[in-house]
Parts: C-alpha cells; sequence; structure tokens
C-alpha cells in the first residue's frame, strides 16, 4: 500500500469549498468539493468511495486534479462532445428560406438545400431536430416555453 493522498486546505480554501455547497452549480463539482473537504478533514480514500458510492480510483482523480489544479480541477474540461457540423447563420439562413418561398419544404428537402447551397452535410432527422429545438418548424411559429410545452404564437 502506497502512502497516504492526504489534502491540506487553508480556511480560505475550506470556505470556498463549503460556499460551493448553496451555489449553482453542476452536482458534480459539488460532490467534488466535498471529496476534498472530507479528505481535508481527514478521511481515508476509501471511506470516503464509501460514502459517496464512488470507487476509489475515483475519488483519487478528483484530490490529485485539486493539487494540480485547484479549484478549476472541479470542473469539466471544455471539448467534450461531439462539434457541431453547422453555424447559427446556416440554420437562420434556412428559416429565411422557409418563411420567403412559397412551398414547403421537408427535412431530407432542407439538409439537400442546405448542402447545395452552403456546403453544409446534414442529416434530415438531426436539421428536423435542430429547427424544432428553435421553434422554427412546421407551419406556424412555434416557440418551447418553460416546462416542455409548446405555446403557439399568434400571427
Amino acid at each position: 500500500m502506497g502512502a497516504r493522498l492526504r489534502i491540506f486546505l487553508t480556511p480560505e480554501q475550506d470556505k470556498i469549498l463549503l460556499n460551493l455547497r448553496t451555489v449553482d452549480v453542476p452536482q458534480k463539482v459539488k460532490d467534488r468539493a466535498e471529496v476534498i473537504r472530507l479528505n481535508a478533514h481527514g478521511w481515508y480514500v476509501e471511506k470516503i468511495a464509501a460514502h459517496f458510492k464512488w470507487t476509489s480510483q475515483t475519488v483519487r482523480e478528483v484530490l490529485h486534479k485539486w493539487q494540480k489544479l485547484g479549484l478549476d480541477g472541479l470542473w469539466e474540461l471544455s471539448g467534450r462532445g461531439g462539434k457541431t457540423k453547422y453555424k447559427e447563420e446556416d440554420i437562420v439562413f434556412l428559416e429565411e428560406c422557409l418563411k420567403k418561398e412559397p412551398r414547403t419544404y421537408n427535412s431530407l428537402q432542407l439538409a439537400q438545400k442546405l448542402f447545395s447551397d452552403r456546403q453544409i452535410q446534414l442529416s434530415p432527422d438531426r436539421l428536423r431536430r435542430v429547427l424544432k429545438k428553435r421553434g422554427s418548424f412546421g407551419n406556424e411559429q412555434e416557440k418551447a416555453i418553460k416546462g416542455n410545452k409548446i405555446q403557439k404564437s399568434k400571427k
């Protein structure tokens, strides 16, 4: 068994980590802050892991990130997940086409139009979901409001 992994916090750091419990941050960040505080107060890695129902390795990773990056180590790194293949201007272009042109389009035709005019390749299904989320799909303009309800705007 290796040396015990132990974090020492200044009173200011302890107060910052304690205040993260009440601030509007992701739950993962709150949990990581609590892991660091518990370790600083003398809890062993195995006991913290059992308390959070995590593996010991996960707790160690959180502690090592704290040692290496400090407060920045609590948050997820940016750049996770797939990147969008389109820009805001591309979707606005399609919305303008839908408003100006008298004909109606289905999602396959819109995807083909986007590719022919802008060289942006999106699947019809993905394009449909993007437009629907923005509230600009269908015959009437719709706006998504809080609570997953759809409110039709007056023309």
